[in-house]
């Protein structure tokens, strides 16, 4: 492989600020220097990346999804365009 062509790939720190739940995995996003750091339970400092949806507040994962009435959109459509 090329040297120096592929970011840093290390651990990063998660944070859903919506949820207040935070965890470590890994990504590229370690090569970014721009990023704040956080004391990490460990002991290890880790960069910081703040998301707006995790599985944590995703309302699929949590069960508040809403289902929607598919067959009264069935209906609405054979009404709409349905045999004529």
């Amino acid at each position: 492989m090329k040297p120096d062509l592929h970011p840093t790939y290390g651990p990063v720190v998660f944070r859903d600020r919506s949820a207040g739940v935070a965890f470590v995995s890994q990504s590229t996003l370690a090569s970014r220097g721009d990023l704040p750091t956080i004391d990490w339970e460990d002991g290890r400092t880790l960069p910081v990346f703040d998301v707006d949806v995790s599985a944590a507040s995703h309302p699929f994962w949590t069960g508040t999804a809403r289902v929607l009435d598919a067959e009264g959109r069935v209906e609405k459509f054979r009404r709409r365009y349905g045999q004529r």
